[in-house]
């Protein structure tokens, strides 16, 4: 992907393989480690499933099962065998290693696919649906948080029914502090998250083997003929179930999303050993539970499975795992929102980052805040945890439906699968997202709306901002100069003065409209001219050693192409100190640079529509400064601006 010196990108172009790409491999020595890791940082959304996920099956009204054994069994049953399906050999199995040079995640995947499947008849369509599940993922990232945090310290009540009243104003100064601390950085915070979510992991599957002791019987569930039953026995009602039963799945896509981190190995050794059998045997002792006791421990199986004195050590203990869960998502939409904005589909955002040694540690104050303010208006909102599942299903389940899309493309495009292995793996993977995606559908007017607002409102910005930069791109291109028409006659004319000035341009031909400005108004050229162009290629990350192109215009005029992996910062002054091929070391106090500022003009000409220019022209004005998103010196840098008609 090309970007805009400015820091804006338009199109996909075929991947540059040639380019090396700084590993994220893992040593066997450091697994056991890493796993521990993943635990913290990963598996904390589905990790809190369990804190809401059984008890809605039967506690949602909105579709009334009987409280028996055999529903029971079947949604247990249905539990286990969907994350066999849909995490174990869906995520960890199968599209864990769709990586794009060892990262994950919908755009990364999204990146991968458009750049080598050659075939333009997917680009359109794959873009959009990658577009699509990133806005999704905006949605997932202000329910989790609500919902985890929520869902927690509604414990509170069950172990103390007299300070119910205080679960909403406890859950959210929990928020707030939460995303107050995000410009901390989380790295020291995070050297906690594994041993917390190990103890509490250890701790629900201690809860529940506990249970399972007094119905052991429960351990038939897992024959998957219990799940068919459960079908069997009320059709309309075990159908609308799937809506609460795909909770037990929620933050699957975090897996893919945070393998960059940690690689696939530590994820999968996590998942299959200590997360899955933690899971399956709290739902189980959970199942045990309403099977002794009935309709009573239909209000909270989650906190009624520990011993009264056990309850509010367990109530600590699950505030601290969602908080996890809630930190894990907000990290991932700062991620996501980076890479967005190095793709193209997103504006220059102010990036801090939290931590000198690790760049994915990155603060976007933007995106923090305004996920606060979204959060806790869902808690006041929603003001139950069972409310906000009837809006988390769809964001998940969407997501997953995309994601089946994607890897459909990437088994036939990329991997070249026979159709016989192929087409009943994804006959499963659709079969079992479409059922749980319909059976969210009819939870819209109880709350599914929301996420697809969301999404909604998301995707018309992401496109429109891409659709925008293109358009505006492919105007400045059509009044763009031939460089060398411009060097022969302007190179004479203009008088040189000392110094050294860097045109941004965004792109590699032609005289960037900076340049034009200011030898119409200043009357005069630099000694020393570099035409610099940013790219972001399709690649999460470019080895220095690959970093920049140079070549030598004649007359005092270089053009340099310096490239970026779209999970690193640009960071131009670092890049010119690294220069020694055309002339004299780069000194900034000696270096001037041009930035081009648009200032748009809607028209009538063809493209967009006039509210998405007008919409457009708002982003524009609105985005970071390309100063600073390229690490300018303030004290050097000169804006001009233009008028351009989209």
């Amino acid at each position: 992907m090309n970007t805009a010196a400015d820091g804006s990108a338009h199109a996909f172009p075929a991947t540059d393989d040639s380019h090396a790409v700084q590993g994220h491999g893992h040593g066997q020595d450091g697994l056991l480690k890493l796993s521990v890791g993943a635990i913290g940082i990963v598996f904390g959304d589905i990790g809190t499933s369990p804190l809401y996920a059984f008890r809605e099956t039967f506690a949602n009204e909105h579709h009334k099962l009987p409280l028996d054994t055999p529903h029971v069994m079947g949604a247990i049953s249905l539990m286990f065998w969907s994350m066999m399906a849909v995490v174990t050999l869906k995520y960890v199995s199968i599209i864990m290693r769709a990586d794009n040079k060892g990262e994950g995640g919908s755009l990364a995947l999204l990146a991968l696919i458009s750049g080598r499947a050659g075939q333009k008849r997917w680009t359109a369509g794959i873009v959009l649906l990658g577009v699509f599940a990133t806005a999704l993922f905006y949605g997932d990232s202000m329910i989790t948080p609500a919902v985890s945090v929520l869902s927690a310290v509604e414990g509170i009540a069950v172990a103390a029914p007299t300070l119910s009243g205080l679960v909403i104003p406890i859950a959210v100064v929990i928020l707030v502090l939460l995303f107050s601390i995000q410009s901390t950085g989380t790295s020291r915070v995070g050297l906690f998250f594994g041993p917390i979510m190990l103890i509490y992991f250890l701790t629900i599957a201690t809860l529940g083997v506990l249970s399972i002791v007094h119905e052991p019987t429960i351990l038939l569930s897992l024959d998957p003929r219990h799940a068919i039953e459960f079908f069997t026995l009320n059709p309309g009602p075990a159908f609308l179930a799937l809506g609460s039963i795909v909770l037990a799945v929620t933050g699957a896509e975090a897996l893919y999303a945070d393998m960059g981190h940690f690689g696939r190995n530590p994820i999968r050794v996590s998942w299959l050993f200590f997360v899955l059998p933690a899971l399956i045997l709290n739902y189980m002792g959970q199942g045990a539970l309403l099977m002794r006791e009935g309709q009573a421990a239909l209000a909270s199986p989650f906190y009624m499975l520990a011993p009264d004195g056990f309850q509010v050590p367990l109530v600590i203990l699950a505030t601290m795992a969602a908080v996890i869960a809630s930190q894990a998502v907000i990290s991932g939409a700062f991620s996501v929102t980076q890479q967005a904005i190095q793709l193209g589909f997103i504006p220059r955002l102010r990036i801090e980052h939290t931590s000198a040694s690790t760049a994915g540690q990155i603060y976007i104050p933007l995106i923090n805040w305004a996920l606060m303010v979204m959060v806790i208006a869902l808690v006041l909102s929603f003001r139950s945890s069972s409310n906000l599942t009837a809006a988390y299903g769809i964001a998940v389940t969407g997501a997953m439906l995309i994601d089946n899309c994607l890897l459909a493309v990437v088994l036939f495009t990329l991997w070249q699968w026979k159709k016989r292995y192929a087409l009943p793996l994804l006959a499963i993977f659709f079969t079992v997202d479409l059922a749980y995606f319909s059976a969210n559908l009819t939870k819209v007017p109880d709350g599914g709306w929301f996420p697809l607002m969301i999404g909604l409102i998301v995707f018309t910005l992401l496109t429109t901002w891409a659709k925008g930069r293109k358009l505006m791109i492919d105007r400045l291109r059509e009044s763009a100069m031939p460089i060398k028409i411009f060097i022969e006659s302007a190179a004479n004319a203009a008088t040189r003065v000392p110094g050294t000035a860097v045109f941004m341009t965004s792109t590699p031909e032609g005289v960037p409209h900076a340049l034009l400005h200011n030898l119409k108004h200043n009357k005069v050229l630099h000694e020393r001219v570099i035409l610099l162009t940013v790219k972001i290629k399709d690649v999460p990350f470019v080895l220095d050693a690959d970093r920049m192109k140079i070549d030598d215009l004649g007359k005092g005029f270089h053009r340099m192409v310096l490239s970026y992996g779209f999970m690193q910062e640009a960071d131009v002054p670092a890049a010119l100190k690294q220069v020694s091929a055309c002339g004299a070391e780069f000194k900034m106090m000696e270096t001037s640079f041009f930035l081009a500022r648009q200032t748009l003009l809607p028209s009538s000409r063809p493209g967009m529509m006039i509210w998405r220019e007008k919409l457009f022209a708002w982003m524009l004005r609105n985005a970071e400064s390309a100063m600073e998103f390229f690490r300018l010196p303030t004290n050097r840098v000169v804006e001009l601006g233009s008028q351009v008609e989209i």
